[in-house]
């Protein structure tokens, strides 16, 4: 299922709301709208699958009944911002919806909590790591030639975390991923980069080792994008080689969230982990 941006989402469950509130249903608001507000249009709209207009917006809160300017303002504004084009709309002919989908959560997370089993994380590659990454795992010729511009995208989604507000990021990533085998050179700046990184305030890394005892991590790496003052948007992003799932269900987050706790408890001190980090590097 493809997530999309928290602006729709927070609509989404605004309108919702408003709805339930009155005791309408879907069908009910069709009816009452004589059928200007479309059921089916309407559901897209609460299940942020679609991007709504103003003029849809108006005509469903006249229908509720909605009059405090404020309010109205306000959900006309989720409504606006939730349209807006982002940086990363330039590059539709190489980004599926469900990457499209990635990068506008992180442009507006405030945290990413992610475990990487196998890989350094996006967010903190270096440019030659990703193109070997990305490189690596093109499963098709229409991949390869996209391979150039999917490293531009990869790095211009790393200006999270230099922006007015940093996204806070904290990253545990399996020791496998630091042995990678890798062109001359890359690994040895890759984890360099890595400790330069984690120097940030901002910006927190573990490795879980080797040695670690069977974990919940071992069932697959995982991100989770946290919205602060919207903890109910929180969303997972659990990504394989041809897709990649969202997860909204706010008692399944919570599951991820334990299991990253977990992971946190099992992985090294961060201290320990720069030391590790730094012996792999100096033997590369």
């Amino acid at each position: 299922m493809s997530a999309p941006t928290v602006r729709r989402r927070q609509l989404g469950r605004t309108l919702r709301a408003m709805r339930e509130g009155l005791g309408l249903t879907q069908e009910e608001v069709t009816e009452r709208s004589s059928g200007t507000i479309n059921g089916a249009k309407l559901s897209r709209i609460e299940t942020a699958r679609t991007a709504a207009t103003a003029a849809d917006i108006e005509g469903i809160l006249d229908l509720y009944g909605v009059e405090d300017d404020k309010l109205r303002a306000g959900v006309l504004k989720l409504t606006r911002e939730g349209g807006r084009r982002g940086w990363w709309q330039s590059y539709r002919n190489v980004l599926s919806p469900a990457y499209e989908d990635l990068i506008s959560l992180e442009a507006e997370a405030a945290s990413v909590r992610t475990w990487q089993i196998g890989v350094i994380p996006g967010l903190l590659q270096s440019p030659e790591y990703a193109r070997e990454i990305i490189t690596s795992t093109a499963m098709s010729a229409a991949a390869e030639e996209r391979v150039d511009a999917l490293v531009q995208v990869r790095l211009a989604r790393q200006s999270v975390l230099s922006r007015e507000q940093p996204l806070d990021l904290w990253a545990i990533i399996g020791e496998g991923a630091l042995r990678t085998r890798a062109g001359e050179g890359v690994m040895h700046d890759q984890l360099g980069r890595l400790l330069s990184l984690s120097r940030r305030p901002t910006i927190t890394v573990q490795v879980l080792p080797s040695s670690a005892a069977p974990h919940v991590g071992q069932m697959g790496s995982y991100s989770i994008l946290g919205f602060d003052e919207h903890a109910d948007l929180d969303v997972v992003h659990v990504e394989s080689l041809t897709s990649a799932l969202y997860v909204e269900d706010r008692e399944s987050v919570g599951l991820y969230r334990d299991a990253f706790e977990r992971l946190r408890a099992a992985a090294l001190p961060v201290e320990e982990s720069m030391a590790l980090i730094a012996q792999i590097r100096d033997q590369k």
